[in-house]
């Protein structure tokens, strides 16, 4: 009568030696439930890196090849304004590795600046104050100083760049909430249970009875109930990311785009020399007849102009087989949370190969009876071997949920060309957006880190406010203007799905 788990009545245990297998017992599970998420989470690490590599590569290349050939064919063109290039790319990587800068605007900025400093050296023998730059630039979009170019590259970047950058973020998000699942304390119920399950045929003097699979299968899904409802939400992700890569093909793919952006650059520049004379004399129709530069050379002479020609070309190979073996393990771990239970109980607890009078149903040596229970915790209501509350979900698990469906959200975004970080009400659906609203030090050039991964629920800052209300403050406070009743409404439709139902 000393025993407080196992079945009372003669027994090989005393009541030190329960406690310590109990406590046994609750650490072995926790280890396998570690060591079994550690497998997953070096997969879904070794592709973020794969990716992560293989597209700040293509910019690096993009960038070597501009260093290479601008200086031969455009001479001072290039040099004088070397930097400006180096400054572009260096905000390119910033976009891609997650910091707040709007692209469009980013870009935008990039070819003002340029045309500016171009216009200058193209005509030193005038002189152009500031003001008749700033006319200089409201004249720009209709003269089209850099031909088609800058659109082009602005039409594909946006949408190549965030493809790549919300993909890599979802492999990370992805290994980000496997790590912290699998930290979640099992609760004093599930201890019982699996104490009961794992050692109390040592004490009733049948150790060699392995659990019957049935019965393993009923405790381990009662203690891990909160993470089977991950399910539905991990399995959007991961078809929202195989969904995305095949954004990484074709002309106005991440890998042809990111590759290739110094031909772009060398397009504009080639337009610019074309249409330089016909772009002065409108400029000067629509600005004034600017002053000449007494210091600066003579207007007949001419400074040669070099030409560059660059062909398109898509880089072969290494991202296709990223792609190949990534859709394949991310395939393989969809099932991943609902298989958890069976997974543990065939490789760690030793279950017994079949339902029969040998294995040990949790009171002696014999069938185990019950029916399993289905995942999930609104499905462990009569569970008849662990005593779950199905109307307290666990908060780390649901945050977990939650950052599932903000990075599902993202992903599909992205997938039609959307930075949601900058979507407004004001957008056409072509992935542009105003930015408006962010804090001064976040906003336009100037750079904040701003990624799913590194967010941080309210839940956690701030104990005493309810998950609900943390979800919704937290996404209210990221929402631009004009996104929140489209994400409030996605968030209490998400929430109501969430909620545990019981019978």
């Amino acid at each position: 009568e000393h025993l407080r788990i196992c079945p009372q009545g003669y027994t090989c245990c005393t009541s030190e030696m329960e406690e310590n297998l109990a406590n046994r017992s609750r650490a072995e599970l926790e280890t396998a439930l570690l060591e079994g998420s550690r497998a997953l989470q070096a997969t879904l690490a070794a592709q973020q890196r794969g990716f992560d590599d293989h597209f700040q590569r293509l910019l690096n290349d993009s960038e070597r090849v501009l260093q290479e050939a601008f200086p031969g064919a455009f001479g001072e063109l290039y040099t004088q304004n070397a930097k400006a290039f180096r400054d572009l790319y260096a905000e390119l990587r910033l976009y891609y590795g997650g910091a707040n800068l709007h692209l469009q605007e980013t870009l935008a900025e990039f070819w003002a600046r340029l045309l500016e400093r171009l216009f200058r050296q193209l005509h030193p023998q005038l002189l152009l104050p500031d003001d008749y730059l700033d006319c200089l630039g409201k004249q720009a979009e209709p003269l089209r100083p850099f031909g088609e170019a800058p659109r082009e590259l602005r039409l594909r970047a946006t949408r190549a760049f965030v493809a790549a950058r919300t993909f890599v973020q979802g492999l990370g998000v992805a290994g980000d909430v496997v790590r912290k699942v699998a930290k979640v304390p099992l609760s004093p119920e599930c201890s019982r249970a699996v104490m009961k399950l794992v050692y109390c045929a040592h004490c009733l003097g049948v150790p060699g009875a392995r659990p019957c699979p049935d019965y393993c299968r009923n405790v381990l899904k009662g203690c891990l109930a909160n993470q089977a409802d991950l399910d539905a939400e991990w399995r959007n992700l991961l078809d929202s990311m195989v969904l995305i890569t095949d954004k990484f093909w074709g002309p106005s793919g991440a890998e042809s785009v990111i590759s290739g952006v110094h031909y772009w650059l060398a397009e504009a520049i080639n337009a610019l020399q074309d249409n330089s004379d016909t772009l002065t004399t409108k400029v000067i129709q629509g600005c004034g007849n600017p002053k000449v530069n007494p210091q600066g050379p003579g207007s007949e002479e001419k400074r040669p102009r070099g030409k560059l020609a660059l062909q398109e070309r898509l880089p072969a190979g290494t991202l296709q087989k990223l792609v190949s073996e990534a859709k394949a393990q991310l395939r393989d771990a969809q099932d991943f949370w609902i298989s958890l239970p069976g997974t543990l109980c065939s490789e760690k607890l030793a279950m017994s190969s079949a339902s029969d009078e040998r294995c040990w149903n949790g009171m002696a040596k014999g069938r185990y009876l019950p029916e399993v229970m289905g995942d999930g915790l609104a499905n462990q209501i009569n569970n008849p071997e662990v005593e779950v509350d199905i109307t307290k979900p666990d908060m780390t698990i649901r945050q977990q949920i939650m950052q599932l469906k903000i990075m599902t959200n993202r992903l599909r975004g992205a997938y039609n060309g959307n930075d949601l970080d900058f979507q407004d009400a004001s957008d056409d659906g072509s992935g542009s957006g105003s930015g408006e609203g962010c804090p001064d030090e976040a906003c336009g050039r100037k750079v904040g880190r701003k990624s799913a991964s590194s967010r941080t629920p309210l839940t956690h800052a701030l104990p005493g406010l309810s998950e609900r209300e943390g979800q919704q403050t937290s996404a209210a406070a990221r929402a631009p203007p004009g996104a929140c009743p489209l994400l409030l409404l996605g968030l209490a439709l998400a929430l109501l799905a969430a909620a545990p139902r019981g019978r």
